[in-house]
């Protein structure tokens, strides 16, 4: 069953694929995509941070992304440039939510949405941006956990 939070993202995703390619408002999208019955299960606020935070900031997070492509920008598909743009702005504006959390949440949105092996293309793209973006929560993650202490008796 999928969580509020990943129809949220799942919306966004919609919705930014949407502006790219018509450049509706952002009100307007959002109208259009809470006429879905399953929008009532998305978690709203975190669809509107998102759809209106990557309508926004896309140039700064294009500009971010693009150092990471293996390919030109304009040969990442639509799909793949939405959910990367989603991915990035998580990573750059929101560390309450893990690098972790984000990039498996756009790897599991691009085996939905995008292409036969687009969703390794966006774990790669969002696992070197969260490296440069997030070194220190990258390093702690690194780290081994120390061991339980034994109790005392």
């Amino acid at each position: 069953m999928k969580t509020a939070r990943r129809r949220a993202r799942e919306f966004a995703v919609q919705g930014i694929y949407q502006w790219q390619l018509n450049g509706l408002t952002a009100s307007a999208i959002e109208a259009h995509l809470k006429e879905n019955d399953s929008f009532r299960k998305a978690d709203e606020a975190l669809f509107r941070t998102l759809l209106f935070g990557v309508i926004n900031y896309h140039s700064d997070l294009d500009g971010a992304l693009a150092r990471f492509y293996e390919r030109a920008p304009d040969e990442v598909s639509p799909v793949e440039r939405a959910i990367l743009r989603m991915g990035a702005l998580e990573l750059l504006r929101h560390p309450e939510t893990p690098s972790p959390v984000i990039i498996n949440e756009a790897i599991e949105i691009a085996k939905t949405f995008g292409g036969t092996d687009g969703h390794r293309f966006v774990n790669g793209v969002l696992d070197k941006l969260a490296a440069e973006v997030r070194a220190e929560e990258k390093q702690a993650q690194r780290r081994p956990r120390p061991a339980a202490m034994p109790a005392d008796e």
